[in-house]
């Protein structure tokens, strides 16, 4: 287990990339295949008459509990991780924009475009139990439990292909009106799971070793697919399975408007898209998804010590189950997982000519404490724009519920873009989100 907790800290510490995917150009009035990933109803606004994607990168990590000052040679990162009685939520995500096609035709517009994902998360883990297993198991003092929440240790890797439509609903000199929908088919690649709730017990100290106990059942979820139910330590198992066998389908459904004041270009561009509707099943040799209720009444307290050579959930599950501290309520082999359900909503105004402000709010329709839920977060955006045609340049100013508020800066030439959500903060603050985008796209006619 401590392995386990490790492997998050090194992956948020050491890849210092953070939370709100393409943060800027997304919204930017130079519309192609990135403004149809998060609305498909933009495809029949496409700038160009046919745009091919080549590449788009977008890493990102937001956390609640270590900003850049933190970080120096001297500082223990479990430490800083784990401190104060705050729960660590930290969130890492990659996503990978494949090849892609977009064309625009007479009202309608279509698309196919390919995505990676790749997201590991630490969720609402209470910090005396971070402390207890990943720092020696060294604590001073009897510890109280006392959490309602889900504490999760949660990843997962898949692919996606998507075919979009829209088409303008009704367009005249002042307005216009558009409505798309995206078909997703998912390829499931690994996942692993562990989520702990209504954990209620405390932890003590003997002759250096932490002990756990419990004073009511709480509930456990153990699950793990693909590569990830035999090595969840090793980075590279995420990228060996992003792409499994096609198992599972969702959908975006998204309506813009645009008010044009009688000219060609808007003065005002509104969106709204439902993202993520669906699911999918994971199935593979390793499959398991289990739930259990855990008690340590009548067995001895629970020796901490024994995670910290875990490799893998496998690992964690066996030394529970040898230990009878775990009774199975029930039980799957294969197993389904949500997608990260949410409502995207923007607004994009033309201040004056080739300048402009966009707001951008991502809302989670389902809360992260699912053991079958891919996680997102909350994040709200404003990008002030310069653009002048084959340059652009944006300030995105955003705020999510981890990591609080950050300011990034990037820029257009022509189809390549380079950016940041939070380098600005990273610089001049002590920011605790960090992040990096880059793509390049071809648009012609």
């Amino acid at each position: 287990m401590k392995k386990i907790v490790l492997t998050f800290s090194l992956l948020f510490g050491l890849s210092l990339f953070a939370q709100d995917h393409f943060s800027g150009i997304s919204t930017s009035n130079r519309v192609g295949i990135l403004n149809g990933t998060e609305n498909p109803a933009e495809f029949s606004n496409l700038s160009k008459r046919f745009e091919i994607n080549i590449y788009g990168l977008s890493f990102n990590v937001a956390n609640n509990k270590i900003g850049f000052s933190d970080i120096n040679s001297d500082a223990n990162f479990e430490d800083l991780l784990f401190q104060g009685t705050e729960p660590v939520d930290m969130r890492f995500d990659a996503q990978i924009l494949g090849p892609g096609f977009a064309m625009r035709w007479m009202k309608w517009g279509f698309g196919i475009t390919t995505k990676a994902h790749a997201n590991f998360n630490i969720i609402d883990i209470d910090p005396a139990i971070g402390n207890a297993i990943a720092n020696d198991n060294l604590i001073l003092n009897t510890t109280l439990l006392n959490s309602n929440n889900n504490q999760r240790l949660n990843g997962v890797a898949y692919g996606e292909v998507g075919l979009s439509a829209a088409r303008t609903v009704f367009e005249n000199d002042n307005h216009s009106f558009s409505a798309g929908i995206t078909l997703k088919f998912l390829f499931p690649g690994s996942y692993s799971n562990f989520g702990l709730k209504n954990l209620n017990g405390e932890i003590t100290e003997n002759v250096g070793t932490a002990y756990l106990t419990t004073n009511s059942p709480a509930t456990l979820n153990i699950a793990y697919s693909g590569n990830l139910a035999d090595s969840f330590t090793n980075f590279s198992d995420y990228g060996k399975s992003i792409f499994g066998g096609l198992n599972g389908t969702a959908f975006d459904i998204g309506f813009n408007y645009q008010w044009k004041g009688g000219s060609k270009e808007y003065k005002i561009k509104a969106g709204l898209a439902l993202k993520n509707m669906g699911s999918m099943t994971f199935k593979d040799s390793n499959n398991q998804s289990t739930n259990y209720s855990f008690d340590t009444n009548g067995h001895p307290p629970l020796d901490l010590s024994q995670f910290e050579d875990a490799d893998n959930l496998r690992d964690v599950e066996d030394i529970l189950l040898s230990g009878g501290y775990l009774t199975e309520t029930s039980g799957q082999k294969d197993f389904k997982v949500k997608l990260p359900a949410m409502v995207n909503l923007y607004a994009d105004f033309k201040i004056i000519p080739k300048i402009y402000i966009s707001g951008f709010l991502q809302q989670k329709l389902k809360s992260d404490d699912g053991n079958d839920q891919i996680t997102s977060i909350n994040t709200f955006t404003v990008t002030p724009r310069f653009n002048i045609g084959i340059f652009e340049a944006f300030l995105p100013i955003n705020n999510n519920e981890v990591s609080g508020t950050n300011v990034g800066v990037g820029f257009r030439f022509r189809g390549f873009y380079l950016g940041s959500g939070s380098i600005v903060t990273a610089l001049v603050n002590d920011s605790k989100q960090a992040d990096i985008y880059t793509g390049f796209r071809w648009a012609f006619l």
